[in-house]
């Protein structure tokens, strides 16, 4: 077991090949054919300069001249051969590798024995050649056989059944012939020191080491074989898992693609139960009066809101992953935005004991960013900051560093560990600071803020303390542009995406008829109970025939409220341009839960409103207290003030 275990330590065993693919074979066998034929290609010219040598040496060229024409001869055969090898590659590598195999491998084989036997037969040729030769011309033909022999025995390497036949009949016979060729067998093992006896011959050293020579070349090949085979294995295993990334990569772009396709033609129909929820809740609390219930209903906004946001974030990550949102970067007025967004937070920090405090900047700071997106950051910024903070307050801030504004949002919650403020950005990412939490959220409003801060090439980033509170900021290219007036005192919000918004003071009593056009029963019914809570009178309609219908009645309604999205295939905004031109006097707006529908932009473009579902019911009362006074100012001017250009 000893001499077996120090044997393979020398001699390790050969792999086998019958697992490799059918194309790292077909490698090999390519690259074995292309060194065999070069080795054959040298063979006539090494034939001339023996010829002329034996011709030298007064011996018969005949035979030596033979050997070189039929080299010659099969030089041109193994051209004509690797041509047609290339050939049967090209235009088809891969069609059907085993049936090339089965075609070109015994050809290969036969081939690498016709040229051992070739080198073979030289020596032969020497061995019967009339004459006896000289010592340095067979020692030179020895090794001048050595060095081909070695050199092409080491290009067919990738073939081990290919080189042993190669080189076990060229060097053994070759070994055996050219000391036969002198006539000094007999003397091989002469006695020098036994007086009138024969010399010792030099080939008492040269088989010896002929024979060294043969067992270090094959562990040699052993050894480059396994080698080279490993190697192909490993391009075929890196090939196999690159193209199976590759496929997993595709898979995942048009999984990504279908999620957002859904997503982004379902945003109406996914919005419409929460925008119907927000309106009915508004309408429960308006008719309340049992104060026990308030606690409950502040429970209910809270929870709706929630959702909305969470909701929000979603549709929100999904168009920025399919690329459909896009940046509207524009001088920005910084105070309004972030006291607008205190405000609408103020009353739920409130019920949670909470202090939200603000540390605006002076109405001149502007910054150069979209409205929309920045203001999304924001409000995803202190709800997070809410959400995870249960003793003492939060703090929304605007500070100047050199020439950009950094908003800041502080809070007293729990912290981010150190190791997991790389991961709080990537979506669905709930972390162990949020995972005891009531409202641990879903993982999606930190996100949307990294990619809204790259679309709008903004920096963010956060600061934290376990246990002490944590900061996140954004920072934003400040600009010296001028806004007018009306920019720096209007909300962006109107038309973005909202949440149902916890009114921090009860609301007035409207006067006036409303008509809404929306084919959802559950939506109508809320757009019902809400104006009717404050006190209008409302006519609904599902269609166009129904919308023209009810706004022919007496009175003719003062504000028309259409949704885009209708069953029948009509356009809202068609129908609401038509209402309009029939009543001059009446106020407008459409109302829709998608976002990228044509009709919409073309209404924000020329300048109606656009109230994007969820509708926040103080926002929505807002907008019917400014149509529905009676002093009013034009509808041109009223629309402009809550108009998004979203």
């Amino acid at each position: 077991m000893k001499v077996l275990a120090l044997w393979r330590q020398w001699f390790p065993r050969a792999l086998d090949t019958g697992d490799l693919a059918e194309r790292g074979q077909v490698r090999m066998l390519e690259l074995t054919h292309q060194r065999l034929a070069q080795g054959i290609f040298a063979m006539p010219l090494l034939g001339v300069l023996f010829t002329m040598w034996f011709q030298g040496l007064g011996r018969n060229p005949l035979g030596m001249l033979a050997w070189t024409v039929l080299y010659t001869l099969a030089a041109a055969a193994v051209s004509v051969q690797s041509r047609q090898l290339r050939a049967s590659r090209s235009g088809t590598a891969g069609a059907d590798d085993a049936a090339w195999l089965r075609r070109w491998r015994p050809r290969v084989r036969n081939t690498s024995l016709g040229q051992a036997l070739g080198l073979a037969s030289l020596g032969a040729i020497v061995v019967l050649t009339p004459g006896r030769a000289s010592f340095d011309f067979v020692l030179l033909l020895h090794v001048s056989l050595a060095v081909v022999i070695v050199g092409t025995a080491t290009f067919q390497l990738p073939s081990l059944g290919t080189f042993l036949r190669f080189y076990g009949f060229g060097w053994g016979v070759i070994s055996v012939l050219v000391p036969l060729s002198l006539s000094q067998w007999p003397n091989l093992f002469g006695n020098p020191a036994m007086p009138g006896g024969p010399p010792a011959s030099p080939w008492r050293f040269i088989i010896p080491m002929s024979l060294l020579l043969m067992a270090a070349l094959y562990r040699h090949a052993v050894v480059a074989h396994n080698f080279f085979l490993q190697q192909v294995r490993l391009e075929e295993e890196s090939l196999r898992l690159a193209q199976e990334a590759q496929q997993a990569h595709a898979e995942a772009e048009q999984a990504l693609r279908a999620k957002n396709l859904f997503l982004s033609t379902a945003s109406h129909d996914l919005r419409q139960p929460i925008h119907a929820m927000g309106f009915q809740i508004e309408a429960l609390a308006r008719r309340n009066h049992d104060a026990a219930l308030l606690p409950a209903l502040d429970d209910m906004r809270r929870s709706l809101r929630s959702v909305s946001l969470m909701f929000n974030a979603l549709l929100d990550l999904s168009r920025i992953e399919s690329g459909t949102l896009q940046a509207r970067r524009q001088p920005v007025a910084l105070r309004p935005l972030l006291h607008d967004v205190a405000l609408l937070f103020r009353a739920e920090a409130r019920d949670l004991g909470l202090v939200l405090r603000e540390h605006l900047p002076p109405d001149d700071a502007t910054v150069l960013a979209d409205p929309v997106l920045l203001r999304q950051c924001v409000i995803n910024l202190v709800h997070n900051a809410l959400r995870y903070t249960r003793h003492g307050g939060v703090l929304l801030a605007a500070r100047r560093r050199g020439g950009r504004w950094r908003i800041a949002v502080w809070d007293t919650g729990v912290g981010v560990a150190e190791q997991d403020r790389a991961r709080i950005y990537q979506p669905y990412e709930r972390l162990q600071r949020g995972a005891t939490q009531v409202d641990a959220g879903h993982g999606l409003g930190l996100a949307v803020v990294a990619r809204c801060a790259e679309l709008m090439a903004a920096e963010h980033g956060l600061r934290s303390r376990l246990g002490r509170g944590s900061c996140f900021w954004l920072q934003l290219a400040a600009t010296a542009a001028v806004l007018p007036p009306e920019h720096k005192n209007t909300p962006v919000h109107m038309g973005a995406q909202s949440a149902p918004g916890m009114p921090s003071s009860p609301l007035s009593t409207l006067h006036g008829t409303c008509l809404v056009l929306d084919d959802d029963p559950e939506v109508q019914q809320a757009w019902c109970n809400l104006l009717h809570s404050w006190g209008l009178k409302v006519r609904l309609a599902a269609n166009a025939q129904e919308a023209l219908a009810a706004a022919a009645s007496d009175p003719p309604p003062d504000v028309v409220l259409c949704d885009q999205r209708l069953r029948t295939g009509e356009s809202g905004f068609d129908v609401l341009r038509t209402l309009l031109a029939r009543h001059p006097g009446a106020r407008g707006a459409m109302v829709s839960g998608e976002f990228d529908a044509p009709a919409l932009r073309e209404a924000e473009d020329e300048g109606y409103l656009v109230l994007r579902k969820p509708v926040d019911p103080a926002e929505l009362h807002t907008v019917l207290a400014r149509w529905l006074r009676p002093e009013g100012t034009s509808r041109q001017n009223t629309l402009s003030r809550f108009t998004s250009k979203r």
